[in-house]
């Protein structure tokens, strides 16, 4: 099995888990916990994001992420490419203001701090009653509009509450020269075939990129995509901690 289908049988496996797991990545139960002085499940998880980030950058995205599932399955719809640019710091914004929801939660929080992992669910299981897929199917159309109308994983770029956990650890591991994950390149290599961008699925001028010798952009979720495509094998997987 290549490492493409495996990637796409993990985010496949990970969509389908997604009513189990969906309360450990909600943005809602993590100022519910913090209201209450709780660690639950949603901070543990975002804390990993951030510092297995520091090494992995955004590999959650491309391999594991259950919402990227879904937008890879919506992108048989629309597989048209997203605008980005300016597009892609809305998330920032819907970050900054839900992080400091949820330090004003613990400042003004009650009661001694505990580590609940299973906080707001039954026995581990996010969603274990009728009621509850209200909520996932409107999770669920939350990710499928954004797609239909703006295009391939449109929701990756611009409101994932997600990703800036792993960009912010990424970044703060080049700070640290830790060894990351990365994609580089020989550019003397390249014809221009453009056969990279046209597989991207974060649509990304992957030709322009890799001009500086590596794969910099904070959208580039490191599926290996373009890797796998490149017919002078200009592109390849690398660990290293220079800057």
């Amino acid at each position: 099995m290549t490492l493409q289908k495996i990637r796409r049988f993990t985010l496949i496996i990970s969509m389908l888990l997604f009513p189990i797991t969906i309360y450990y990545f909600s943005p809602y139960l993590i100022i519910m916990g913090a209201m209450q002085h709780v660690i639950n499940g949603s901070f543990i998880v975002f804390s990993l994001m951030f510092i297995l980030g520091m090494f992995f950058g955004r590999l959650w995205c491309g391999f594991f992420c259950p919402t990227g599932g879904m937008c890879e399955c919506f992108a048989q719809f629309s597989d048209k490419a997203p605008k980005q640019g300016w597009r892609n710091y809305i998330k920032y914004g819907i970050w900054l203001v839900w992080i400091s929801g949820i330090i004003v939660c613990h400042v003004f929080g009650k009661g001694e701090y505990t580590i609940q992992p299973f906080f707001m669910t039954e026995h581990g299981i996010s969603i274990s009653n009728i009621y509850s897929y209200v909520i996932y199917y409107g999770i669920v159309i939350l990710f499928l509009i954004p797609a239909l109308i703006h295009g391939m994983r449109a929701n990756c770029h611009y409101i994932c509450w997600m990703a800036p956990f792993m960009i912010f650890g990424y970044k703060v591991g080049r700070l640290l020269h830790l060894p990351q994950l990365k994609i580089k390149s020989k550019k003397e290599n390249c014809i221009s075939c453009k056969k990279c961008e046209k597989v991207c699925p974060m649509s990304l001028n992957v030709t322009e990129l890799l001009q500086k010798g590596e794969i910099k952009s904070a959208e580039c979720i490191l599926c290996g995509e373009c890797v796998k495509t490149c017919p002078k094998e200009v592109l390849k997987y690398n660990i290293t901690n220079k800057r």
